[in-house]
């Protein structure tokens, strides 16, 4: 199964208050293990970057200014999600900010059916304990040394080690066919037979044996 594993940074917390999205990361996993394919940009929001977004991200309005807007990319990303489950830690700060621009362009916005959030996973499991990114990757024993700064696809990098510890798939799992199964315990069952089997020597054999030991075996070697 084909999921997306996302993550944004905005320019500020609320939609209310206008803050836009400068970047976006995904990426793709299939059956848990991550595909060779990622989606990633940084966006010219049309607007200045709040204080406290800065101290996150650390994308000032200089950087982002000669960046593409949403409208351009809007197409791109949403063929790169379509018909995949999308992962995404704390999920209702994303899909507001996501779902602002798509209305800005004119295009339907992300249903909260196709969405996992691993916040709402974390908090079930783990209740009364943090939960953020950071507190998760320290449970798991994560490496997050790099997460400096909130970038959107080394975040993605980080959740998707944390999404296959939440539900509890560390290792793939084997997958036995009941036929290739039974094949291997019936070819195992006649070996075993066969290695218990008593061969007794014949008359001949064991008169070469004896001529064989009393020709070269010349004094008691134990």
């Amino acid at each position: 199964m084909k999921e997306v594993v996302l993550d944004t940074e905005t320019t500020g917390l609320s939609v209310k208050e206008g803050h836009r999205i400068v970047e976006i990361g995904c990426i793709e996993i299939d059956n848990l293990i991550p595909t060779t394919k990622k989606f990633h940009c940084h966006l010219n929001p049309e607007r200045k970057v709040s204080e406290k977004a800065l101290e996150v991200h650390g994308y000032t309005d200089q950087f982002l200014a000669n960046k593409k807007k949403f409208k351009e990319i809007a197409d791109e990303f949403l063929e790169f999600i379509k018909e995949k489950k999308l992962i995404i830690h704390n999920a209702e700060f994303d899909l507001s900010h996501l779902n602002n621009e798509l209305s800005l362009v004119g295009k339907n916005p992300i249903s909260k059916d196709v969405v996992i959030d691993t916040l709402e996973l974390a908090r079930n499991k783990y209740p009364g304990s943090l939960i953020n990114l950071d507190a998760l990757c320290k449970r798991y024993r994560i490496d997050n040394s790099r997460r400096k700064k909130h970038t959107a696809l080394i975040d993605c990098e980080l959740l998707t080690k944390v999404y296959i510890n939440l539900i509890d798939q560390k290792e793939p799992k084997l997958d036995f066919k009941t036929e290739e199964l039974s094949t291997s315990l019936s070819n195992f069952s006649k070996v075993a037979e066969y290695c218990n089997q008593i061969i007794i020597p014949t008359d001949d054999e064991t008169k070469l044996h004896k001529k064989f030991t009393k020709e070269n075996i010349k004094k008691n070697y134990f």
